[in-house]
């Protein structure tokens, strides 16, 4: 009687829990099962690891072989056990030593031939895999990617043979090794022509982490502003850009190692549904708001997404996570983003421009607004009106406004600003940090009072102003809000207010 213990790593949303991989040799027929709540992929790997222990040259026991996947009542899918089947069928029948199995462990898909192919989700794996102190062995396609996890010694293997060689002692693997990181080289402000107000909310919105929505008619620069936010933002620090690659690396959509440092910039379409938004699936997947994650969220069009996937957006806007919950088992996944919607003011698009153009009524321009909720709407703390330019403003001999460089630093230095003062960005202060970080003297908070009664804002609404009025004091470098501060503030939410009243 034989019994082999492999160490090995499941996929539960961003998490990696650890799964011991029991392989037991018994008397009776030959015969091969798998237990411990293997998904259907996971079952068909007795024929894969049969033919690959054959064609590396090994003898595949004619015994009764049993699998166990513990803990059993965790869901188990994808090819990622058949390395670690394949080795613990060849170390229960003596062809490896189990004592060499101890302080790896093990992920990969093998190919008939024995060839080890990448799988999805290794870097939640790699940083699990360091957590517990282990080495990890895997594909060679998954090599960059488990290098990114610091303090992780990681080796690449194209075979089972080769595995098999450095169990053996007979020859080392070689270390899995992370590519350079390349700056992403994207779209920047100095392309944006005019549109100083619009600017000036790009960056408060990048200063603070504040939501933004655009209103202008076609053609006049909401998605040319949007492509420059994450051009603004800091690069971020390694904790988060884990976290945001370990999404990417567990949607199926692939990880561009080289990239892994680079903010996310998600743009869907607005045909997309709820469950492409937030996520979903029977093997519950992240969505393009987890995507997004430290990253910018881009719905173009907003009125005409269908309601009900916006409406995905309204608690993931406060908490900054998604749980999706299904009736086999519930995931939980990060989706802190900036989100960034434009939207035409009216159904022509036209409505308030110069030339007269708009032809819509008022009630089909408060059907089209209605479109949106209040609630939604009232997440969002910058609204901004982008209107047509002159076409002298956009000729080629047109002044250029300034580079994303140059914002960048004054929003990095708004950043440090805020992390000292509370930890966090001001568009993500609690209720009692606002209270305590944006106090406003006397004669502004009566200001700030008077202009929420006459606006009609809710409380939610007025918390919201004042942060964002402590993001324009930050910029200014300055430890109180000033009156400038608070007015500018309010600026951005009379834009929707006006709107509103003339769709009335």
């Amino acid at each position: 009687m034989g019994l082999a213990l492999v160490h090995g790593r499941a996929r539960a949303g961003v998490r990696a829990p650890a799964v011991k991989v029991e392989v037991h040799l018994g008397g009776g027929l030959p015969s091969m099962s798998i237990v411990g709540l293997p998904e259907a992929a996971v079952r068909e790997a007795k024929d894969r690891v049969r033919a690959a222990i054959q064609c590396a040259q090994f003898e595949f026991p004619a015994r009764r072989i049993t699998v166990n996947l513990a803990p059993a009542d965790l869901p188990k899918g994808g090819g990622r056990f058949d390395l670690p089947i394949a080795l613990g069928i060849l170390a229960a029948s003596g062809q490896l030593p189990q004592d060499a199995l101890r302080e790896y462990e093990f992920i990969g898909e093998l190919g008939l031939t024995g060839e080890l192919r990448p799988v999805d989700g290794v870097l939640p794996a790699a940083l699990a895999a360091a957590q517990a102190g282990r080495r990890l062995v895997v594909a060679e396609g998954n090599g960059a990617e488990a290098a990114l996890a610091a303090g992780l010694e990681a080796y690449t293997a194209r075979t089972l043979l080769e595995v098999c060689a450095l169990l053996t002692g007979r020859k080392p693997l070689p270390a899995a090794v992370a590519p350079p990181h390349q700056p992403a080289d994207g779209p920047d402000l100095r392309d944006v022509r005019g549109q100083a107000q619009a600017r000036r909310a790009l960056e408060i919105a990048a200063a603070g982490g504040h939501h933004l929505l655009l209103v202008g008619p076609p053609g006049c620069g909401k998605t040319l502003l949007a492509s420059r936010l994450p051009g603004l933002l800091p690069e971020a620090d390694e904790a988060a850009a884990l976290e945001t690659a370990a999404i990417a690396s567990v949607s199926g959509r692939g990880l561009d190692p080289t990239r892994w440092r680079t903010r996310p910039f998600r743009a869907p379409h607005h045909t997309a549904s709820a469950v492409a938004l937030a996520g979903g699936g029977s093997e519950p997947r992240p969505g393009e708001i987890s995507l997004a994650h430290n990253g910018v969220l881009f719905l173009d069009e907003l009125p005409e997404w269908d309601r009900r996937a916006l409406e995905v957006l309204r608690e993931p806007l406060e908490s900054g996570v998604v749980t999706i919950s299904r009736a086999a088992r519930q995931s939980e996944f990060p989706a802190r983003f900036q989100l960034v919607a434009a939207m035409n003011p009216c159904p022509c698009g036209w409505a308030g421009d110069a030339s007269g153009r708009c032809r819509c009524h008022g009630e089909a321009i408060a059907r089209y607004r209605a479109r949106i909720s209040g609630p939604l709407l009232d997440r969002i703390d910058l609204h901004v009106e982008v209107p047509r330019l002159p076409p002298a403003e956009l000729r080629p001999d047109a002044p250029e406004g300034e580079s994303s460089a140059v914002v960048r630093t004054r929003v990095t230095a708004a950043h440090a600003r805020q992390q000292a003062r509370g930890g966090r960005l001001n568009a993500h202060l609690s209720q009692a940090q606002t209270m305590a970080d944006c106090r406003l003297a006397a004669r502004d908070q009566a200001l700030l009072e008077r202009a929420v009664e006459a606006l009609r804002l809710s409380a939610r609404a007025m918390h919201r102003i004042l942060r964002v009025a402590r993001t324009v004091a930050d910029l200014d470098s300055s430890d109180a809000i000033a009156t400038a501060h608070l007015t500018e503030a309010l600026g951005y939410r009379q834009a929707d207010h006006g709107a509103g009243q003339q769709a009335a």
